[in-house]
């Protein structure tokens, strides 16, 4: 029998350890950088945010909204405080925001609090000591997805300097012959209104899109094609791999230092416009 290629357990034997690690460096964070915690920034369930400052904190910071993963369907934002680690060491401050959960709602709840986060930041970054002229995003998996609707094409600007999306998914269609079946049972109708590569995106946004070099077909496949759709769209995009990482390794380097997903995540945050775009093909 095949092994689902999104079912993620089946191709990280360390699952639990390193959901565990993430976890714990998450509690360790919320209790040694400062912090201002379950910041509502919508009036409905789930839609709060923590926000983190980093050490020396000023004004007119840039501001940075992280978005976590779990297929839509599982994990918090206490789960990934450590992100914070490394956005507030970039000098910003980090935003990290919780969503509601499938199958509890449907897609279009989900991203439509995701942009009721990202207007509230854009609004409020002065009271955090920040400047809504400096804002980024990242995400990781179905958090990946979620950022990629803050930087649509409109008739107004984005807002959104740069993003950094880590193995994410642009394309919903396959998720409905996988294990995700049963658990989300995507329509018709929401992977015609919601899958990325459908989209027209922002050409001011810079975009940086990583994907393990461990990780199965799909997400790399995906992150080539979203690549050169945005590339085609006239957006700065780069992409790259990180070596011997997986679906949750490289989630977990996010906030080790000196690791090349935590390096890229800082990159991004610090408009590091000055390089070439790189394009990378993954095998």
């Amino acid at each position: 029998m095949a092994t689902d290629p999104f079912r993620i357990r089946d191709h990280v034997a360390n699952f639990d350890e390193i959901v565990g690690d993430i976890r714990a460096r998450s509690l360790a964070t919320r209790r040694t950088v400062p912090m201002k915690a379950n910041i509502a920034y919508g009036s409905g369930t789930g839609e709060t945010l923590d926000i983190f400052l980093p050490n020396n904190a000023g004004s007119d910071m840039p501001i940075h909204m992280f978005i976590h993963g779990g297929y839509w369907r599982m994990f918090s934002k206490e789960d990934f405080s450590c992100v914070a680690e490394t956005i507030t060491g970039a000098g910003a401050v980090a935003a990290i925001v919780d969503y509601s959960l499938m199958p509890g709602v449907r897609m279009d709840v989900l991203i439509g609090q995701i942009l009721k986060a990202k207007a509230f930041l854009l609004a409020h970054a002065d009271r955090f000591g920040a400047t809504a002229k400096q804002f980024s995003v990242s995400g990781h998996s179905a958090g990946a997805h979620l950022a990629t609707f803050l930087f649509h094409r409109s008739s107004a600007p984005s807002g959104v300097v740069a993003a950094f999306l880590l193995g994410g998914l642009y394309d919903l269609e396959p998720l409905q012959t996988s294990f995700l079946r049963d658990e989300i049972a995507l329509s018709d109708e929401e992977v015609r209104r919601f899958t990325p590569m459908r989209h027209e995106h922002d050409p001011a946004t810079r975009v940086a899109i990583m994907t393990g070099e461990l990780e199965t077909d799909p997400f790399k496949i995906q992150a080539n094609a979203f690549r050169d759709i945005l590339d085609a769209q006239g957006l700065e995009v780069r992409a790259s791999h990180a070596a011997v990482g997986d679906h949750m390794s490289t989630v977990r380097d996010l906030a080790v230092l000196g690791t090349p997903v935590a390096a890229a995540l800082r990159a991004s945050i610090a408009n590091d416009a000055g390089e070439e775009p790189k394009r990378s093909t993954f095998a």
